[in-house]
């Protein structure tokens, strides 16, 4: 029996890490290496499985079906990989962490995040609690959590440390008839959280400079909700593309631009014994949030 060829590890890194950053350029400048270096590993790794693992779509790449299932593995055997060093160097973790997230974070980035972070450390528990940005906050200075990601705000409790800004954006369903009503003078059906809320407030803010009329006609206690309602073509809201449906349209020029909104990553100061596992979590954060 033949024995199949043993992949590279290198290039399988390289292959994860350019799905996960949705392209080869970016996987380059996370990796330190050029993009040339990393498309030659693509293509070792194309030799090695026989199969092709990759295509462009626009400016993304799309797994084929062979790429789908490599990439499985291939998390499973970096993982492994990965642990295994740690064990030979006495660096696993151990222990709890508690993390609070936004529902925007927590529906887009958090599955990413929580899954290396598993697969690199399985002893270490994690306790995530999704929630909006006052109980967060509330939950912090209660020492409830270690860290939060969370949406800028001027609340005292928020000293943290601002990662990046992105920007807002109206949102709606195609079915939704956003420049007939604008056109006629009708108020535009908002669909937004209950107060506080930071977009909210914005979005009010926004129409009310334009000289927009509007009405508030859902108010969603959930995200999950927002989009639903969205999705039904019942109306717009403001939002970031964090954690966004992919059937659903941004109103670009159309409407007043809304701005931006920063994120940041609020942390107690760990003792010694958590210090390292805290500062390895911010570290994934940080990565996803700025790619």
């Amino acid at each position: 029996m033949k024995i199949p060829p043993t992949l590279d590890l290198d290039a399988l890194r390289s292959f994860v890490t350019g799905i996960e950053s949705g392209s080869f350029a970016a996987a380059a400048e996370r990796l330190a290496r050029s993009t040339s270096a990393v498309s030659a590993q693509l293509k070792k790794l194309e030799l090695q499985c026989h199969a092709e693992l990759v295509f462009k779509q626009g400016r993304h790449l799309r797994l084929t079906g062979q790429g789908e299932i490599l990439l499985s593995y291939a998390r499973r055997l970096l993982a492994l990989n990965d642990e295994a060093q740690r064990a030979i160097r006495g660096e696993l973790l151990k222990g709890e962490i508690h993390i609070g997230m936004q529902e925007d974070f927590a529906e887009s980035l958090m599955p990413g995040i929580m899954g290396k972070f598993s697969r690199s450390h399985p002893d270490l528990r994690m306790s995530v609690r999704v929630d909006r940005n006052l109980p967060l906050l509330n939950a912090l200075a209660d020492n409830g959590l270690d860290m939060a990601l969370l949406w800028q705000s001027n609340d005292p409790l928020e000293k943290g440390e601002l990662l990046t800004t992105t920007p807002l954006q109206w949102i709606y369903h195609q079915d939704f008839a956003l420049e007939a009503l604008l056109k006629a003078g009708k108020p535009l059906p908002l669909i937004l959280f209950e107060n506080p809320c930071l977009m909210r407030s914005r979005a009010i803010e926004c129409l009310d400079n334009a000289g927009i009329p509007w009405q508030i006609n859902i108010v969603s206690h959930s995200l999950s909700g927002v989009w639903a309602a969205v999705q039904a073509g019942l109306g717009l809201t403001l939002r970031t593309h964090f954690g966004k449906p992919e059937s659903l349209l941004s109103a670009g020029n159309i409407l007043p631009a809304p701005g931006h909104m920063g994120i940041t990553l609020v942390q107690h100061t760990p003792g010694t014994e958590r210090r390292k596992t805290q500062e390895m979590f911010a570290a994934l954060i940080k990565e996803a949030v700025c790619i």
